[in-house]
Formats: structure tokens, sequence, C-alpha cells
């Protein structure tokens, strides 16, 4: 599938540290499509003062969860602007089954809109591990370092500055394990949901950037083929 491709939806997973931002902004330069994220759209919407916004902030400040059919007309709304006519990367969204046969809906619905397809990255939980668990951050100047794979000429100290390296406080053995529990129990039945539709797909990131972004280009290709 080329730059020229027309993508469709596409909702790109993969657990935390799989690299799933920076394969977003890959496919964001390759496709010009923009990336759609819930977290985002929240945030907008509170920050412009959107009537949906003034809702959620409510909502959100008693500590409740955004229920689903606020979430859906934020997205409903965004998927009316004109730069998603060739596709979207789905960050966050659809993240429950109800919101999957919602937008699944919502597509059906359009004359000519190609169906959701669902990509997933694969990275080995050890990998996983060492690459949240491994990271290091200078305080002062923000550069990112791995104990494993990237670190420092001077164990503990940045290069730039001398500055002593710290770990942020969710970059440890027990969030990140809380973190996968989460991802999964929020994953399994939307994955299983376009599996079983033949709409999904897992790719290797255990890659390059580039032979990754390349490897879901290839995937979005067959599953459109298919589909």
């Amino acid at each position: 599938m080329t730059s020229q491709a027309i993508p469709g939806p596409i909702l790109l997973l993969g657990a935390p540290g799989s690299g799933k931002g920076t394969q977003a902004k890959e496919l964001v330069k390759l496709w010009g499509i923009p990336q759609i994220s819930t977290g985002d759209l929240l945030r907008a919407n509170v920050a412009k003062g959107t009537e949906l916004g003034k809702a959620a902030k409510q909502i959100m400040q008693r500590g409740e969860l955004v229920p689903d059919s606020l979430v859906e007309e934020m997205v409903a709304a965004r998927l009316q602007q004109p730069d998603t006519v060739k596709g979207y990367i789905l960050d966050g969204f659809p993240r429950t089954l109800g919101q999957a046969a919602w937008l699944d809906g919502r597509l059906a619905g359009q004359s000519g809109a190609l169906p959701v397809v669902a990509v997933s990255i694969q990275v080995d939980y050890n990998q996983l591990l060492r690459r949240i668990t491994g990271r290091r951050l200078c305080p002062v100047c923000q550069h990112i370092y791995n104990i494993y794979s990237q670190p420092p000429q001077r164990s503990g100290f940045c290069d730039v500055d001398g500055t002593r390296l710290v770990q942020r406080a969710d970059d440890t053995v027990q969030v990140f394990t809380e973190r996968m529990r989460a991802y999964w129990a929020l994953t399994a039945p939307v994955v299983d949901h376009y599996r079983v539709m033949g709409r999904f797909t897992e790719v290797d990131g255990n890659q390059a950037v580039e032979a990754i972004a390349a490897s879901i280009v290839a995937a979005v290709e067959r599953l459109r083929v298919s589909s």
C-alpha cells in the first residue's frame, strides 16, 4: 500500500512499551491521515469548553469514568472533519465491545466507508519489561536512557550534563505489571471482535522503527483485500 492509497480507519494496538506512539506518528506521516486519540479529544473538548467537554469535566471531577455515549459523540464530531476522508489512526478507541459495535455500525451506514481494521504490535513480555523498567531520565536536559539497551557512558549519570539520572515513578515492575493486566483486560474483547470478523492481525514489534512501519502497511493492505 503506497502513501497515495486510501488506508481507511485503522485501530493500532500495542502494550505499554511496544512503540505504538512512534508507529502512529510514522503512519500519520506516510499516509497524511490524522491520529485520533480519545485522551486528546477529551482534553481538547474540556479546554475549549464545548458542551461535550463541560459534561465530561463534571463526570471526571466526580471521579467517574466518562461513559461510552459521551466518548462516541466526541469521536463522531471528530470524524466529520475533512482530514479523516482518507482514513485515520485510532488510539484508545474503540476500547470496549460497545464502542466497537457503535463504530462498526456508524461506518456501515456511510456510503463507501471502509470498515475498521485492527493491527497489534507484538513485543515479547520480557522485552517490554526491560524497555519500561530500564528507562532512566535526566531531570535537567530530559534525555532518556535505558540501562539495558542505551546506557549512559557513566552508570547513573547523564552523558550531556553529568546530572544523576532518575527513574520515573511509573516505570517500576509493579506499575508495569498492573498496566499490562489492565491493557489485556480491556483489549482482549476488542481483539476477539475484530479477529472473528477477519479484520485483525499482528506484526512483529522487535524490529527497527522503519521495518515495523512497513509491516503495518503490508498488514493493512492484506486486511483490506480480505475484508
